[in-house]
């Protein structure tokens, strides 16, 4: 099972841990207006940066993420993250 653990260090920059066979650390960015777009607010960034690794891991391994991206990019990769992402808030 992967262990996710979510940093935050300003309103739009994280780092994420996940502990898995491997362990990587990823730095991710979240700007305000795409944080709004998939949760109106409901949640906490961190949740949702935790909810979208979590989206991830389902589909590759953590050696395979990115090291560092913007959180909508999950979407070029993914077209239903958004969908899915919006439907577990």
């Amino acid at each position: 099972m992967d262990t996710i653990s979510v940093k935050k260090f300003n309103q739009i920059e994280f780092e994420v841990t996940v502990e898995s066979r491997i362990t990587t650390i990823h730095k991710v960015s979240l700007p305000l207006a795409y944080y709004q777009k998939l949760t109106s607010g409901k949640i906490p960034a961190e949740i949702l940066i935790e909810k979208s690794f979590e989206f991830l891991l389902q589909r590759e391994p953590n050696s395979s993420i990115l090291k560092s991206f913007e959180l909508s990019v999950i979407g070029r990769y993914f077209s239903e993250f958004e969908e899915v992402i919006k439907s577990r808030i």
